[in-house]
């Protein structure tokens, strides 16, 4: 059996997508699921538009989703002169032909067959000459194109995800291979790069659907063996739409500086067109390597759910290892400017136990460490909401978070002395335990929500609770402005 071998072919004009992202998963989980190499060849003919900066974004962007290649990368800038070689292979071969027709009367043909209220299909007995005049233009250095001639008949593949598709060969019309500056069109660039990489595998969105006779012709024509094909599904937003800017984040960077952990973003994706069969829907690298078959491609489009991802993090948040996730969110902690790097070291013990505490209750590290910020501050700022809800009675609340600090003076500092003292507080002052936390808990945080409370009074400490608590009731006594 041949060692299946796949590409990921970005075009360097932006940063990596979500579409990109997907279909360079599904190459690399497939090549490493059955012992192939996965290759990346950045598609930079495109001069004008193609840029460092994207090369790098893409690069960076891989590198984050854990997916390596496993040679060089190639560039298809490079290849020029290959690509040059294989059209003139073509058109001495008799495949192609040397097409004279200025732009102009091409826009002209457009036209009268729109007046016609036909689809313009290019005449190639417009363009073929007697070999005298084409000769004579050629030594006169008259501007050409080299055109593939596309044979009658009809090309059929058997697709990987749609099963076998087939199309007339008389609805292609005679395609340019070569520009008349020298330089190769998008479809025998690709497949002079393909044949030269051994490409096994074609894995790539199915807009591309209607490259793909183009370039099995273009295959047959050079006498090389047909890779498989696989065309995946388009992924949609919310509304049903093909996914842009207006759905929101769509470049993969983005979701990392959101707080998007790279395994939940992987386990996201490959779900996006791919299904592990059952029910099942958490999935480590390990696990998607053991499941994925192209047997699980979907025809499908799939929906990008932000939420639904939001949600696959929070359950990838939990099941990391602690010290990794701790590894994980520490830069965030630190660009956040909450503390810095020897603040973490020196206490590491208490970090490692917030991070426990907090990450069941986040989605995203950025939410995450919104929730931290009252742990590290000296002074918790009191949000309004929470404050207008739980702190109505200025001076009823004032005093019952005085007799929380007294009682809680006289406790060793843990949730097993801590809970029944309050308990005991509230039965006596005829207050519910709720209403006794729920003031408790902005005092301590400035927010409605936390982990549980003596969990927060614990993480706190004995000097910092006491202190918040007396800024809490000094803020209460203070008169009406």
């Amino acid at each position: 059996m041949t060692r299946p071998r796949l590409r990921f072919a970005p075009s360097p004009t932006g940063f990596l997508h979500v579409g990109g992202a997907r279909t360079a998963l599904f190459n690399w989980l497939y090549a490493r699921r059955h012992g192939g190499d996965f290759l990346l060849r950045v598609e930079d003919t495109d001069k004008a538009r193609s840029t460092e900066e994207s090369t790098r974004a893409m690069f960076q962007g891989l590198s984050w989703l854990g997916l390596d290649w496993d040679e060089e990368v190639v560039f298809q800038g490079a290849n020029l002169e290959r690509h040059r070689r294989d059209a003139h292979a073509l058109l001495a071969a008799g495949h192609a032909y040397h097409d004279f027709t200025t732009a102009d009367e091409l826009a002209r043909q457009r036209l009268e067959a729109e007046g016609r209220g036909e689809v313009f299909m290019f005449d190639r007995r417009s363009a073929e000459l007697p070999d005298d005049e084409r000769a004579r233009r050629l030594d006169r250095g008259d501007p050409y194109t080299i055109r593939f001639r596309v044979p009658p008949g009809e090309t059929t593949w058997d697709d990987l995800v749609h099963g076998s598709i087939t199309f007339p060969n008389k609805d292609i019309d005679d395609f340019i291979i070569l520009r008349s500056d020298g330089t190769p069109i998008y479809n025998l660039a690709v497949v002079s790069d393909d044949i030269a990489m051994g490409i096994t595998l074609v894995m790539r969105g199915d807009d591309h659907i209607s490259n793909t006779p183009k370039q099995i012709l273009l295959y047959q024509a050079l006498g090389a063996s047909l890779p498989q094909f696989a065309h995946l599904p388009m992924i949609l937003g919310t509304d049903g739409k093909k996914l842009s800017k207006r759905h929101g984040a769509t470049a993969v960077g983005d979701y990392e500086h959101l707080g998007v952990l790279p395994s939940a973003m992987r386990n996201f994706l490959a779900l996006l067109g791919w299904s592990p069969g059952g029910d099942r829907e958490l999935l480590t690298m390990e696990e998607l390597i053991a499941l994925f078959s192209a047997d699980g491609l979907l025809k499908k489009a799939s929906v990008f759910d932000p939420k639904k991802l939001e949600w696959m993090n929070g359950q990838h948040m939990i099941r990391m290892p602690l010290e990794e996730f701790a590894a994980y969110v520490r830069p965030f902690i630190i660009d956040a400017k909450l503390a810095d790097a020897a603040e973490l070291d020196a206490r590491d013990g208490w970090w490692l136990t917030l991070l426990d505490l907090l990450r069941t209750r986040a989605r995203t590290i950025v939410e995450l460490v919104r929730m931290a910020a009252p742990y590290f501050h000296d002074q918790v700022a009191y949000d309004a909401a929470a404050t207008a809800k739980h702190w109505k009675d200025a001076p009823a609340v004032a005093s019952l978070l005085q007799g929380v600090a007294d009682r809680l003076a006289t406790v060793d500092w843990t949730a097993e002395a801590m809970e029944p003292a309050l308990r005991a507080l509230s039965e006596e002052r005829g207050v519910g335990t709720g209403k006794l936390f729920q003031a408790l808990r902005v005092a301590l945080t400035g927010v409605a929500e936390s982990p549980g409370i003596f969990d927060v009074l614990v993480v706190l400490g004995r000097e910092r609770s006491l202190e918040r608590l007396a800024r809490a009731v000094d803020r209460l006594q203070l008169p009406a402005a």
